[in-house]
């Protein structure tokens, strides 16, 4: 039975055990995907954080859509961003989060769950515009997770539907995390460790980044591709080589379709594809995530 969260606040260590008790009993029910219903009770009847100077409180929604990242509970990911669009998405409290900023597009990158990143998504393009970048494009603690943004991570970690999803919905391929890195940097450091591994999962990543990124884009590897260019020919192919330290322009292919994924709003990506005049086996890739 839930708990009164008056009786908490009085009680001091036996209080503080109290807490840590009903949090891990929540963090086991999202980890089983118990019903949403049974999880809100749970959040909002039961009190889970004890905080300085003994204040007490619930789970928010952010730190609850979290939870249903972690163990890619969909229903309770989908039930938080509905009913909760702003707050599921607002910052955690400290004890989920070293600074002070919502890391839960990071975190669906981070976990490889494609789905509830597509909800966050569109969450996010229901804010106002002036909130949407600081989501899409937010930069993780510089100590912790090096300034780097969704997008480094989907390179980094060579998540393929993860780093399409963001592109399409407007995350910035430019910027730098800490270290002064853009993720095309940190995909083609990817690229380069030996051996050589997931190799077809990493051009097709860097295939994506390629109807994004800017033609002009300046990025701290192409000296080192330029000083080892028969290894990054083999690499990569001499097309992309060739386009990506600007010897030779875009393909006709490439250059067609940055003008066609251009054309799909953030609003209708990534489903907006199937419409798009091409051969189904043309187009990046098969995200069909309504269902």
């Amino acid at each position: 039975m839930p708990w009164s969260v008056r009786w908490v606040g009085g009680c001091g260590a036996q209080s503080q055990k109290q807490c840590k008790k009903s949090s891990f009993a929540f963090y086991q029910a999202v980890r089983d995907l118990l019903p949403v219903w049974f999880l809100e009770d749970m959040r909002t009847m039961e009190v889970f954080h004890w905080e300085d100077g003994g204040k007490v409180s619930v789970y928010s929604p952010s730190e609850a859509l979290l939870y249903a990242l972690v163990h890619d509970h969909q229903p309770y990911a989908r039930h938080l961003l509905t009913k909760f669009p702003q707050s599921a998405l607002a910052v955690p409290s400290q004890s989920f989060s070293c600074c002070q900023s919502a890391p839960h597009l990071a975190m669906a990158v981070r976990y490889n769950r494609v789905r509830v990143l597509f909800r966050i998504l569109k969450a996010v393009q229901a804010l106002p515009p002036s909130d949407r970048a600081g989501h899409l494009d937010r930069q993780g603690c510089s100590r912790v997770e090096g300034g780097k943004t969704a997008l480094h991570t989907a390179c980094e970690l060579v998540r393929p539907e993860c780093l399409l999803l963001l592109l399409g919905h407007g995350a910035s391929p430019c910027l730098r995390d800490s270290a002064g890195n853009t993720p095309l940097d940190t995909l083609l450091q990817q690229i380069s460790h030996v051996p050589a591994a997931n190799m077809r999962a990493k051009l097709l990543c860097l295939d994506c980044l390629f109807f994004f990124v800017p033609q002009d884009l300046k990025f701290a590897m192409k000296q080192q591709l330029l000083d080892n260019r028969q290894q990054w020919q083999d690499l990569l192919g001499e097309n992309r080589f060739q386009c990506l330290v600007g010897l030779a322009p875009p393909s006709l292919f490439v250059g067609a379709m940055r003008v066609l994924i251009r054309t799909i709003s953030p609003e209708h990506f990534p489903e907006a594809l199937d419409n798009l005049p091409l051969p189904h086996f043309l187009k990046p890739l098969d995200l069909k995530l309504e269902s």
